[in-house]
């Protein structure tokens, strides 16, 4: 067989498989040499879901024409300097692109225009590259004091097999919004617009710098409602930290693509953060349920590699255990002192369950003379604003009690057990559900889910204090299993057996089990053994055993807690909320689902039209 040396433009096009593998590719590249240009204003424009055409236009720094003619080169970089020595680390990068191949790329596949025009230059010049032809440089209009525009048309045109493997125009436009979404979530302070075949489709205005900006870009990117129920994480240790926001376990999501995970800026999907954010949430949430999060981890740029993947989408770090230990302590750390707090959605799906009217498709809204029906929002949402407000009859003080004081209070002061948090206790209704009196409206609490949360942090604490107890295996048990995987268990012997599973190496392709944890009973533990392994394939992390105690536990919580249908007196009524407000987590049973929903009577007087 004869070897033989591949002609540039097909060199170009194997490139441009790997780098662009569809419009949405072509614009994240494009956005982010836009970024790397230090772009405050970033304007995209695309047409036939990126096949037809795509704009790009910023405010850079822009390129001369000597410049223009380097952009199209293959491994031509601004973003790379040599040292002393003239050496380049490609271990200390600190832009979004450095590997000088995206717009070669485009260029092979596609027609390209680029205009360019730097700052404090008359003059502005472009070229074009059609499927890899050259033409250019020349002189050319260009709107701006200084910047860039790229255009690509025609989009795989030199590569026709490959308009086979796209998808929909609708799909690939939703594709570009969601790649220019996380691009515009981890840069607040520059402004982005897009449009989808005319239509405005994004429209981000500068929101600043510091953690104020940031979070008004959240709210703008993933709704108002995502930041009213966001805990806010800032931890740092050894070297890393991690800011941003992640959601109360009660505002969930079926799927995990309302995460967004970036490292050092860079937009990132990484199968170790994700199952950091799953392990975080393991205790809270069911297995099918997930956060939604939005999270910075930034560190020194030779502690992570970003030159794995032709795409730069994912990372390797140089200690993996120390990012994720990170990213699980500040979130656990964050829902434990959420303490009682759930989403301030449950209350609004309530009141959009309680409204009626004549047409059972709208909603509702009361006007002078009666009901009137209102098409502005669908039945299930939130109509009514001011969830958080006061009510305009707020409870009256009346006296000291013998009841404890408010926890923060001076301890010396008796105060009605309305001021408390969740209230005073009212009434049980079906024998299920506790209804309480707040100063400025009420709670119903289902009595089964709180106490079994109750029951269940109690448990985890003494698991905690006493360690998770173990049962010898009367005859140890020999697992066969890839050797590759037997030395990850191996390897992770300590930390498995603090969870209650001890096994030693038996052999270059097997472990043997002595002892498992007692709370799993008669287990199998061939194959308990087996998904530890896939685990730590897949995730660097024995999930399962975890989760299979929690499980556990959580099912000796569930027999061991106050069930639906048992009648409680006032006093028991009032010792539930009250050890509520003083437990992590409450706020959701052991599977994400709300414990209590609250309803300020501000609200409830709007629904009875007395506001």
């Amino acid at each position: 067989m004869t070897i033989r040396r591949l002609p540039p433009d097909l060199i170009n096009r194997i490139a441009a498989g790997e780098v662009v593998e569809r419009p949405a590719s072509a614009v994240k590249e494009l956005v982010e040499n836009a970024l790397d240009a230090g772009a405050q204003r970033i304007e995209i424009q695309v047409e036939g879901g990126g096949l037809s055409r795509i704009l790009v236009a910023d405010d850079g720094d822009g390129m001369s024409a000597a410049e223009l003619l380097l952009a199209v080169e293959r491994h031509a970089t601004s973003k790379l300097s040599p040292d002393g020595s003239g050496a380049y680390d490609l271990l200390r990068i600190a832009t979004l692109g450095f590997r000088g191949e995206a717009l070669p790329s485009i260029g092979s596949v596609a027609r390209l225009s680029l205009t360019s025009r730097p700052r404090g230059v008359d003059e502005a010049h472009g070229l074009t590259v059609d499927a890899g032809r050259l033409e250019g440089p020349f002189p050319a209009p260009f709107p701006n004091p200084h910047g860039t525009r790229v255009e690509v048309r025609e989009l795989f045109s030199a590569t026709p097999a490959r308009l086979k493997f796209m998808k929909s125009a609708r799909s690939e436009d939703m594709a570009i919004a969601e790649a220019v979404r996380r691009q515009a979530l981890a840069e607040a302070q520059v402004a982005f617009s897009l449009d989808l075949d005319g239509r405005k489709a994004l429209r981000l205005p500068k929101a600043g710098d510091g953690p104020t900006g940031r979070l008004a870009r959240i709210a703008a990117v993933l709704g108002g409602e995502f930041a009213d129920n966001a805990l806010e994480l800032d931890q740092e240790r050894e070297g890393l930290r991690l800011t941003g926001y992640a959601s109360l376990p009660t505002f969930s999501r079926g799927g995990a693509q309302h995460q967004y995970l970036f490292v050092n800026g860079r937009p990132v999907r990484d199968r170790l953060l994700s199952s950091a954010l799953r392990a975080a949430y393991a205790d809270v949430l069911a297995r099918e349920r997930h956060p939604v999060a939005v999270l910075f981890l930034d560190l020194d740029p030779c502690l992570v590699d970003v030159n794995v993947h032709p795409a730069k989408a994912e990372v390797r770090f140089r200690d993996p255990g120390l990012a994720r230990g990170l990213i699980i302590g500040a979130l656990r750390h964050a829902l434990a002192g959420a303490g009682h707090r759930a989403s301030t959605s449950i209350a609004g799906q309530a009141l959009g369950r309680f409204r009626s009217g004549p047409d059972p498709g709208g909603a509702s809204v009361w006007r002078e003379g009666g009901w009137a029906p209102h098409y502005g929002r669908a039945a299930t949402g939130p109509d009514l604003p001011g969830l958080s407000g006061v009510s305009a009859r707020p409870e009256p003080w009346i006296g000291p009690t013998t009841g404890p004081s408010v926890p923060g209070a001076d301890p010396t002061s008796a105060v009605p057990e309305v001021e408390y948090p969740l209230g005073a206790a009212r009434a049980q209704l079906h024998e299920t559900y506790i209804l309480a009196q707040t100063r400025d409206g009420l709670v119903i609490v289902d009595q089964h889910a709180a106490h079994e949360r109750l029951v269940y942090e109690a448990t985890k604490a003494q698991m905690a204090e006493g360690g998770v107890a173990r049962q010898a295996l009367l005859l140890p048990e020999v697992v066969e299993l890839d050797p590759a995987d037997a030395e990850r268990l191996v390897s992770r012997a300590e930390e498995l057996a603090a969870l209650g599973l001890v096994l030693e190496a038996f052999g270059p392709g097997a472990v043997l089990v002595r002892e498992t944890p007692a709370l799993l009973g008669d287990t199998d533990a061939a194959g308990l053994v087996r998904d530890i392994a896939d685990d730590l394939a897949e995730n660097d992390s024995p999930l399962i055993l975890g989760e299979r105690l929690a499980e556990v536990c959580s099912t000796m919580a569930c027999h061991g807690s106050v069930r639906a249908g048992r009648r409680l007196q006032a006093a028991e009524m009032d010792a539930l909320l009250r050890s509520m407000e003083t437990t992590p987590l409450s706020g959701q049973c052991n599977h994400g689902r709300p414990t209590y929903v609250e309803l300020k009577l501000a609200d409830i007087e709007r629904l009875f039209g007395r506001r």
